[in-house]
């Protein structure tokens, strides 16, 4: 029984005529998903990088000619004890592995 050869693939071996039609359809899906980039849109990705890049300078600019916030003061709000409990509770709770390494 002779052995039909419809074409070789790029590694020397042989393939069927449905492997051809197959990696001609496969070729042809690659392309449609990564079209070859043109100059225009190469034009626009600098374009926008570009004025990514603004951006950034800009608020690097604007942050380092900002007043320093000021530091948060801490107010000490009263609770009872029995809130307190239901909170620690619910922090173990929810997280185990924290609690048990702050002492909860």
């Amino acid at each position: 029984m002779a052995k039909g050869k419809a074409s070789v693939s790029a590694s020397g071996a042989s393939m069927s005529k449905y492997d051809v039609e197959v990696e001609a359809r496969l070729t042809a899906l690659e392309a449609q998903a990564h079209p070859v980039p043109t100059g225009a849109s190469s034009k626009l990705v600098n374009d926008r990088l570009a004025n990514l890049e603004e951006a950034v300078v800009a608020l690097q600019k604007a942050a380092a000619s900002a007043p320093a916030a000021p530091a948060p003061v801490a107010v000490p709000v009263p609770v009872d004890q029995e809130t307190l409990t239901k909170v620690v509770d619910i922090v173990k709770h929810a997280l185990p592995k924290w609690a048990g390494t702050h002492g909860l």
